[in-house]
Order: C-alpha cells, then sequence, then structure tokens
C-alpha cells in the first residue's frame, strides 16, 4: 500500500519515502506526494532524489491494489529497493491542476443542479460536459464564475462516513465517474465557510486552499456534444 500525503495535503512539494520495489514500468514507494492519474486529473511529474542519483518521473498512476506507480522518464535510472528517497514535484505544474481542478468545482457551483456528463483537467484548458439543452450565455458563465472566485471562499478535504452517500446522492454531481465505495469512509471538497457551504461534492483531487489562488479565468468556448450534452472549456487567464 502507497500512503497518499496528497489526500491530506495538497499543498506538499516535497516527502521523504523508502523503495517498496523498481522497474522501468513504475517505481513504488510506501508514501508519495505524486498524484495518480484518475478522476479526469493527470498525474503528477516530478523527480525522485536518493543518495547518489536521482530519476525523473514522466507520469504517476494507480497500480495494483492499494500502490502507486512512479512511472520513471525512458532511460532513467532506477533507485535500489529499500533506498530512502525524497520525492519532489514539478509544482508549477501540479499549482495550476490545482486551480484548475478547484475552477470546475466553481463551475458546477454556476450552474447548480445540472449533471455533469463529463469532464478533463488540464494546465492550460479544462472542461467540463453538462447535461444542459439551453445553457446561458458564456459571458454570463465567466462573469459569475469569476464572481465566485473572486469571493475568497476557504477549500478543505474533509472525512466522512460512507453512508453520507446513501442519505444525500446528490452530493454527487458527476454521472461518469462515481467515488469509490466499500472503503468505510469518503473524501469530501468543501468550499466555502458558511452552512451550507458555496460547493461541497466527493473528489480525491487536489486543490488550491482558497479559491482567490485561482486569479481570474476565461471561458474559452462551448460545444454542443449532442443533443442535449453542452461542454464548456474554461482557461486561466
Amino acid at each position: 500500500m502507497t500512503q497518499r500525503l496528497f489526500l491530506d495535503d495538497s499543498m506538499l512539494r516535497r516527502a521523504d519515502a523508502r523503495v517498496l520495489s523498481a522497474a522501468p514500468e513504475g517505481i513504488v514507494l510506501d508514501r508519495t506526494i505524486f498524484y495518480a492519474r484518475s478522476g479526469g486529473q493527470p498525474g503528477d511529474e516530478g523527480v525522485l532524489h536518493w543518495d547518489g542519483g536521482e530519476t525523473a518521473i514522466a507520469d504517476t498512476i494507480k497500480g495494483d491494489g492499494e500502490t502507486i506507480l512512479h512511472i520513471p522518464a525512458e532511460g532513467a535510472a532506477l533507485p535500489p529497493a529499500g533506498a530512502a528517497v525524497v520525492g519532489e514535484i514539478d509544482w508549477d505544474r501540479r499549482h495550476r491542476l490545482m486551480r484548475m481542478h478547484t475552477t470546475l468545482h466553481l463551475l458546477c457551483v454556476v450552474l447548480p443542479d445540472i449533471a455533469v456528463t463529463g469532464g478533463s483537467v488540464g494546465a492550460d484548458k479544462s472542461r467540463l460536459d453538462f447535461n444542459l439543452p439551453e445553457p446561458p450565455p458564456k459571458e454570463d458563465i465567466e462573469r459569475r464564475l469569476n464572481e465566485v472566485i473572486a469571493g475568497g471562499h476557504p477549500v478543505r478535504a474533509e472525512w466522512v462516513e460512507e453512508s453520507v452517500l446513501d442519505d444525500n446522492p446528490a452530493l454527487v454531481r458527476t454521472l461518469s465517474v462515481q467515488p469509490p465505495r466499500g472503503l468505510g469512509r469518503l473524501r469530501l471538497l468543501r468550499i466555502g465557510a458558511g452552512d451550507p457551504p458555496v460547493d461541497l461534492q466527493p473528489c480525491g483531487g487536489t486543490h488550491v486552499t482558497n479559491t482567490a489562488e485561482i486569479g481570474r479565468v476565461v471561458v474559452v468556448k462551448m460545444e454542443n456534444k449532442g443533443r442535449q450534452n453542452r461542454r464548456i472549456v474554461v482557461a486561466l487567464a
């Protein structure tokens, strides 16, 4: 099992770990700050440093069971099993992904009670697909989105009993990606300090700590992806 440090602190940039196994197909650590690709968010890139060498990490994905695979760049040296390493993520890229991911949660705030049928987080552009035959004008969505961002709402993750979803299934906005069940507990992302919050959704991704960190965003385009499906593409300004 790989302990996922990013679940409790998305702001970590470096962390100590120990190598459990190492192969060209992936390096397994006992703990990591590298986010594994899932839920539309790309895996982290970065470097593993150890006494006598370093390995560039080109991607991070989920492995067997509860392990995470740190994919070494082609031809990179591998750390020996059992070695103590320091993992360092590409912070500039990660922070852009965090800003974009939180923006997509706020896009759900701007379009409340509309089911999300798909999505993808990118460092430059991100998108959500909505079950929405007649969306508001693009300019209205952009204005409202930036108003929520500028509100400076705190963002934090919290763990709750999995049964919360049974009592409130409306917490899940996405039809294409469902939160994992059977683990006994569930990670929620809460935006806003009030009750009710600005937004509350299950999420295993990484996010900023305050919406003001996002900065201004633009709605790049809106596309028809079927009779009722509308794709909204956003970017950091």
